[in-house]
């Protein structure tokens, strides 16, 4: 199983130093990295070393767009009897669980002691949510709930992690009400890097990979004794699952 985007967006780059053809979900420098991304395409059929004009080139905000508009489609199909929003880096105090944000917002805004004091952690703008409006009579509902907030990381680093564990749990913190599904997608083909967010205490609910069946088997056939005991792990604990579980996920909880 791989998302229905996972071709479009996985392929081929050129590196900037050696010229050459590289997994664009690799890490140039690591050759375990680039072993396992080149597997992937491998087993999502991918023309090895062709470099397509058609693969984007800023791939963070390609796939979270492609998970917008996936979870836009996806959502309504799975459960047709609520009232689906999906958007892009919206804002949290557009969410009845934190609607209260938005009135602190406005009392920092223009007074530097309280801007000092509250800082800003709690701007919080997810690349993409999932509201649920209770009803879809008219008038609408004067802000949806948050139902769920998902963090799209390309690949993983250990700066990337922070960041996700970081506005995630300002999202439970400053929750007033039940907390969103706090959920990443990702592309990083190396389990140990997917085992440093995947692993925790909470933070994060689950990651969900867009190639999960190419990556089992690219660690298999290429990856150290390492890699395969951390890809174990994160899947029988359920912290790694396939991207195409995400929508029925949302829609049953």
């Amino acid at each position: 199983m791989s998302a229905p985007f996972a071709s479009q967006l996985l392929g081929w780059k050129q590196n900037k130093d050696s010229k050459k053809p590289v997994p664009n979900s690799a890490d140039s420098s690591s050759t375990p990295s680039k072993e396992i991304a080149a597997k992937i395409l491998e087993y999502l059929g991918v023309a090895p070393g062709l470099v397509l004009s058609s693969t984007p080139t800023d791939l963070g905000p390609a796939l979270e767009l492609a998970v917008q508009e996936d979870l836009a489609k996806s959502l309504p199909e799975a459960d047709p009897s609520r009232v689906w929003l999906v958007d892009h880096k919206k804002r949290v105090w557009d969410f009845t669980q934190y609607a209260h944000l938005g009135t602190i917002q406005k009392a920092v805004k223009g007074n530097p002691v309280l801007s000092v004091d509250l800082g800003r952690d709690y701007l919080i703008k997810p690349d993409v949510t999932v509201g649920i409006l209770h009803s879809s009579s008219a008038p609408p509902e004067p802000a949806p709930f948050l139902h769920a907030a998902v963090s799209c990381k390309w690949t993983i680093r250990s700066d990337r992690v922070q960041n996700i564990r970081h506005e995630f749990l300002q999202m439970i913190r400053h929750r007033r009400g039940r907390l969103p599904h706090l959920v990443t997608v990702t592309a990083e083909p190396m389990p140990s890097r997917i085992a440093a967010i995947a692993r925790g205490t909470g933070e994060v609910d689950a990651v969900y990979h867009i190639a999960f069946d190419a990556l089992r088997q690219a660690v298999d056939d290429v990856g150290s004794a390492q890699q395969k005991k951390d890809l174990a792990e994160i899947i029988s604990q359920g912290r790694l699952k396939p991207y195409e579980e995400l929508a029925t996920t949302l829609a049953t909880w």
